[in-house]
């Protein structure tokens, strides 16, 4: 694996999930193959269960790492072509990266969208800059239109937790007070529609995802009726996607924050949310510390959808190494 953006790069998505869970049962099995390899992650936004999650993920597999913060600790960096840089951008993306890259073996990015410029976000112009001009594997720690580590770590959490060989999983609009990407809702669609399990989508009208992550997936823009008899329940906000109003904030109506009202019409469904969460808003207090709310577990997961997709990387740089030709 050279790069990793979408389910797609994880190839046959069940033996992925087995892979997982394997790796779970026993973190250090795989120490040697980052033996003398060095992972660099690179911030250009705020994180706390990404950082700490794929550090982790990276030392289980006995690599180096490295964390570079763009805008706190180090040049802030102009991304255009044929800028003038006569402002407070005093290094470009082109020159950073190649520098970057001969320091380590493997690069994370974790660049959000602006949700300014629909046509800069979707065309993942941050990350792609990385895969094109490193020369090394990069994996996404969340870009502009999407956050696969997250939706892998999810899919693992239902394969954990589920009771029915094919549960019904919902992905609820929630409010907020802020405009917020649509990169967690579109990778959860991405992944949703990729396993067997039975994926609805609700929420208000306007608030549509792009059809490249919907893939004719069941939209419900009735949240109880979407509700009914779901096993999973996953919460999140996301702004408008869809033109005039790309980034947008259509509504911030509270009927909509998962309740134990909506809770009360499912199949006892477990709650599930990326975190950070703004409670009584997304979810009240009630329903995210219910014995149902996995949340936690959720995240613990971060650590080992990083270390499956580290791991697969390592064994692209060093395949002799991962088969055991290296202990």
């Amino acid at each position: 694996m050279k790069t990793y953006t979408n389910v797609k790069d994880l190839g046959n998505l069940q033996e992925a999930v087995k892979e997982a869970i394997e790796i779970k049962k026993n973190r250090f099995g795989y120490k040697h193959i980052g033996e003398n390899k060095t992972l660099l992650m690179v911030f250009f936004n705020s994180s706390l269960r990404t950082r700490l999650s794929t550090q982790k993920a990276g030392m289980n597999l006995g690599m180096n790492t490295m964390v570079l913060d763009i805008n706190s600790g180090a040049w802030k960096l102009e991304t255009e072509r044929g800028v003038i840089m006569d402002g407070d951008k005093p290094e470009h993306i082109l020159e950073a990266i190649p520098v970057m890259a001969s320091y380590c073996d493997i690069i994370g990015v974790r660049a959000f969208a602006n949700l300014e410029d629909k046509s800069f976000d979707y065309q993942e112009t941050i990350i792609n800059q990385f895969i094109k001009h490193s020369g090394k594997p990069v994996f996404s720690m969340e870009a502009a239109t999407g956050h696969p580590l997250q939706a892998f770590a999810d899919l693992i959490t239902i394969e954990e937790y589920k009771k029915t060989a094919r549960p019904k999983v919902v992905l609820t609009w929630a409010p907020h007070p802020k405009a917020l990407p649509q990169a967690v809702p579109n990778s959860f669609a991405d992944f949703m529609n990729e396993a067997d399990v039975d994926f609805v989508i609700t929420h208000p009208k306007g608030y549509e995802l792009a059809e490249e992550f919907v893939r004719g997936a069941h939209v419900e823009y009735d949240q109880m009726k979407a509700f009914e008899s779901a096993d999973f329940i996953y919460a999140k906000n996301w702004s408008a996607y869809q033109d005039p109003n790309y980034g947008k904030i259509l509504s911030t109506d509270r009927s909509w924050t998962v309740s134990e009202r909506q809770m009360a019409v499912t199949n006892n469904a477990h709650f599930m949310h990326c975190l950070p969460v703004r409670r009584n808003m997304i979810v009240t207090d009630e329903v995210i510390e219910s014995p149902q709310s996995i949340v936690i577990p959720e995240a613990a997961n971060r650590e080992i959808s990083a270390q499956v997709v580290i791991k697969r990387m390592l064994e692209t740089i060093s395949p002799t190494i991962s088969n055991g030709e290296g202990e």
